[in-house]
């Protein structure tokens, strides 16, 4: 709020639908009174008369299906109070929603996971694409194995939520996997998460993505350098999902219980 204040020379989007109990522990909320009070809430703290893009936070089917979050969502769009709407999707099945949404005509877009490795929601951008939805990439660098600094090597204490992901076995799988696409990073002068990030927005359906940034240095890295990719390397790839990653995003699911 500080920093943009009502300026249209930046697009805001923001999510709703997920609270904080006293003790710290997070509960869902899609009920129409908060959507509501938690968007009013946020214009406030960020100092703005409309949020561009306002998302549900992993609805379901079944919180969609119950219309009250909808009917909120669409009544704050006709307020002034939000231009667009949509869902954040689960992780690793982001399908129902998704398919629910497009059946219907409901919303403008999706927040989903996509990224070199966890290429799952592609049928999901392809179809958007057509259908005329936003796609906003989450986790392109995938806990970081996309940064080309991990090695084999790499330990995470247990209050790392990588401690359980990326188990010393998805490491060495993933980071073998991922050997040959490396080179090409000297074919576009690139860091590998300058590669990493080229990739997804050079896919035809991702309007944009979001990195994870906690440091103007951060910033600065996440957002220089980057350039569409030719389509020969995109596609190459986008190949490389069902020859080598499928297999290793399977395991990274059923790690989480997903």
């Amino acid at each position: 709020g500080e920093a943009f204040g009502n300026s249209d020379k930046v697009i805001i989007a923001s999510k709703v639908g997920h609270r904080l109990r006293e003790d710290g522990s997070i509960f869902v909320d899609y009920s129409s009174d908060y959507i509501r009070t938690a968007c009013e809430a946020s214009l406030k703290r960020l100092r703005r008369e409309c949020i561009d893009y306002y998302q549900l936070h992993t609805a379901k089917v079944a919180d969609l299906e119950a219309s009250d979050c909808v009917e909120a969502l669409e009544a704050l769009k006709s307020a002034g109070k939000i231009r667009y709407w949509g869902v954040s999707l689960s992780t690793y099945n982001p399908f129902p929603e998704a398919d629910y949404l497009l059946a219907h005509r409901l919303g403008s877009g999706f927040q989903l996971v996509f990224n070199l490795i966890n290429q799952r929601a592609l049928p999901i951008i392809r179809r958007a694409q057509e259908e005329g939805f936003g796609v906003i990439a989450r986790m392109p660098l995938q806990f970081g194995l996309l940064t080309g600094k991990l090695t084999v090597e790499s330990r995470f204490p247990e209050d790392d939520h990588r401690h359980f992901r990326l188990t010393p076995p998805i490491l060495e799988a993933s980071l073998k996997a991922l050997e040959p696409v490396w080179p090409l990073r000297e074919q576009y002068g690139m860091s590998a998460t300058e590669l990493s990030l080229s990739f997804i927005l050079s896919v035809a359906g991702v309007s944009t993505v979001i990195p994870g940034i906690k440091t103007p240095a951060q910033a600065i890295a996440n957002t220089r350098g980057l350039m569409r990719l030719e389509e020969a390397d995109v596609q190459s790839l986008l190949n490389l999902y069902e020859q080598s990653f499928a297999g290793l995003v399977d395991k990274m699911a059923k790690a989480e219980g997903a």
